[in-house]
């Protein structure tokens, strides 16, 4: 079996996800159009390699991504495991200026924060309706970094309630940053957590307190954001670091790995694809493909041999951190 398809179930819940997930931001046009033709057959080519979770937001494209995701998969028979978050809510607000992350989206429609109990399940039930389907496998607080006594007190009692009527299987956060996930994890009992960026050929400060704390509570970890937003995937002038212009400094430390890989005949997409999934509290590997033939692409390099010794020789070489498991 390919290492893409391969399933773990998770720790807290009857779910079994595939090592390798689906992230839809792309389907809601994140910084670039995507049409649903092209967006049909990145679903159902996600389907065919026998990849079966899918994560999506009301964000991704102002509720684009969740009418594309349940368009297909509400006609699956296979089981899936869909994720989406909450956190925002889609509002008409006239006059807007567009939209910089997806900037095909509806301009009258907004996402707004909302941590309020109202919110959250007028968040939960408004993505019911745009996925089409009658539950959601696994729900999580969406960038609550500012948000964090809301999360835990607001939030997570809507959604506990909601996992106790079965119309949530898994109950987490998708953050980027580690110090709010921790203490958001720490004050609720949570399922499983979507980190973004923070382990890394570049970055691996999730391993220091979170990764420890996830694996002693038995809380899965999804990993997004391998490429760092693209200067891992091409360190050239004009990547980006975290959504951002990548500075001169990350961009020389992205080319040193790739540059070493290179001399091994390691891809550095190869690599950075595999790098989340040599810690054992890492679950699953999420990436955002625009395309098809990416996906089909980004599979192959997840499933591409590596040497064994790879990540001790990056580790001896002072390219990455020794793992601390």
């Amino acid at each position: 079996m390919p290492r893409y398809s391969e399933k773990v179930k998770l720790k807290r819940s009857n779910l079994e996800v595939t090592r390798f997930a689906l992230g839809t931001a792309p389907l809601g046009g994140l910084f670039a159009s995507v049409s649903d033709s092209e967006g049909d057959a990145l679903l159902n080519t996600a389907l065919e390699l026998g990849i079966n979770y899918f994560d999506t937001a009301p964000q991704y494209g102002h509720g684009v991504a969740e009418i594309r995701v349940g368009k297909v998969l509400r006609n699956v028979k296979t089981p899936f495991v869909i994720e989406t978050k909450v956190g925002r809510v889609l509002r008409h607000v006239e006059g807007v200026e567009p939209e910089k992350w997806f900037p095909d989206a509806p301009r009258d429609i907004v996402p707004i924060y909302d941590y309020t109990p109202e919110g959250i399940r007028r968040s939960f039930d408004e993505s019911l309706e745009r996925l089409g389907l009658d539950h959601i496998d696994i729900v999580l607080m969406h960038d609550a970094e500012d948000y964090i006594p809301e999360a835990i007190n607001n939030a997570f009692p809507v959604l506990a309630d909601l996992r106790s009527q079965g119309l949530i299987k898994a109950i987490g956060l998708g953050m980027n940053y580690v110090d709010p996930a921790l203490e958001i994890m720490k004050n609720t009992d949570l399922d499983i957590a979507l980190i973004a960026g923070r382990f890394t050929l570049l970055d691996q400060v999730a391993q220091h307190d979170l990764f420890p704390y996830a694996l002693k509570n038995n809380i899965d970890i999804s990993m997004g954001g391998v490429l760092n937003s693209g200067v891992l995937a091409n360190p050239v002038a004009g990547a980006t670091y975290n959504y951002l212009p990548a500075s001169d400094e990350i961009i020389a430390r992205a080319k040193k790995i790739c540059d070493f890989l290179k001399e091994r005949d390691v891809p550095l997409i190869a690599a950075a694809l595999q790098f989340p999934l040599r810690h054992p509290a890492v679950t699953s590997v999420l990436t955002g493909p625009r395309t098809a033939a990416e996906l089909r692409s980004n599979a192959e390099d997840f499933n591409r041999p590596l040497p064994e010794n790879i990540w001790s020789e990056l580790e001896d070489a002072g390219l990455i951190e020794k793992i601390q498991a």
